[in-house]
């Protein structure tokens, strides 16, 4: 039955969403001032589920490995539906530890991944200087995890709006910023899609901001070629990803508590630099274009809130770090939440979980 449905946010998850429920034929219209260009511009793009997950978060990594299977051909449809490429790398992921105490810490999440029947496989000196010539002397050891994949953030976001208008989406720049502006909203269905910004509209949501830093480096000619693979690395307790673009790659992600406020620190940028270097030391020769702060929407128990609150309205937010990874699956589940019938492998996203 076709719908006029109103997407409240313009972010990955607002722009799935939108293309996928235009394809199946509603008429929709994406509610945002800038979209594409809150926190999914920002993001570093990763589609790692094995490597992203911890003991204690294994409903997140179940989550969203059942999205990453999804993601091969949801690129393939979208790369088709926008005419241009989605931005997906199928090269793996890395894993590399720096000094004795972030290698010990490799190898308790090796047992826990190998327990849950995850596919990790550790790399020793050669072998894993054949997979990245340039990683750091010092680092003798890693773990392969060639399942765990990512995606040019920026180049996905292009490819969505560009299908979403192909199949007739419509936005609107016109935000909606608060409750009165939403219960407004001349539509049938209203999908709630706007980040850490959601419970500015519906007060009362356990989303709260958590701001990330991320550097953006080019390619100079002369200097080392960039990693072919993601790395993922712990440098002396702190957790950096270096993943690769056209250009070069991005470095990331400095985690703070600081509300919704996005400006960049000084030390956020130099631990970010410092411990990527450390891991590739040929970055020391890339261009610095770019660094950039966003806002993370989290909720207590690291899982997002994807389903109806009301007879009108539909969750899709509080994805956290996971946005980008989670998106096919999030627009699968909104799609079967409008049709009347939800996807019982969401029930852990469920709004209800925090009544």
């Amino acid at each position: 039955m076709r719908m006029r449905l109103a997407i409240v946010g313009g972010g990955v998850i607002g722009l799935t969403v939108a293309w996928r429920a235009a394809d199946a034929g509603h008429h929709v219209t994406v509610h945002d001032p800038d979209p594409g260009r809150g926190s999914s511009w920002v993001a570093g793009g990763m589609l790692a589920p094995v490597t992203e997950g911890r003991p204690g978060e294994e409903a997140a990594q179940d989550l969203g490995s059942l999205s990453l299977e999804r993601w091969p051909d949801f690129a393939t449809e979208l790369s088709a539906a926008a005419g241009r490429p989605a931005g997906l790398r199928t090269q793996g992921t890395l894993v590399v530890g720096l000094d004795p105490g972030d290698r010990s810490e490799l190898d308790h999440l090796v047992q826990w991944l190998t327990a849950r029947g995850r596919q990790v496989a550790t790399l020793h000196a050669d072998a894993l200087r054949d997979a990245e010539p340039g990683l750091a002397p010092g680092i003798r050891r890693g773990l392969s995890v060639p399942g765990d994949l990512a995606v040019d953030n920026r180049a996905l976001l292009g490819a969505l709006q560009a299908a979403g208008e192909r199949a007739g989406v419509v936005h609107v720049a016109a935000p909606v910023a608060d409750p009165a502006a939403l219960t407004a909203l001349d539509a049938d269905q209203i999908v709630l899609a706007a980040g850490a910004r959601v419970a500015d509209v519906l007060p009362g949501l356990p989303v709260r901001p958590v701001k990330g830093e991320i550097v953006r480096l080019h390619h100079r000619p002369g200097a080392l070629p960039p990693p072919t693979h993601t790395v993922r690395a712990l440098a002396h307790g702190r957790h950096v990803y270096l993943v690769p673009r056209d250009d070069g790659l991005v470095v990331g992600a400095t985690q703070w508590e600081t509300g919704h406020e996005t400006t960049v620190t000084v030390g956020g940028v130099r631990d970010l630099l410092d411990d990527a270097t450390a891991v590739l030391p040929g970055l020391a020769e890339f261009e610095f274009a770019e660094v950039i702060a966003g806002s993370r929407p989290m909720t207590p128990d690291g899982l997002p809130l994807i389903g109806r609150v009301d007879a009108r309205t539909v969750l899709a937010t509080g994805h956290g770090r996971n946005g980008i990874l989670l998106a096919p699956i999030t627009a699968d589940a909104v799609l079967a939440e409008l049709a009347g019938e939800p996807l019982p492998a969401l029930a852990a996203a469920a709004p209800g979980r925090f009544a």
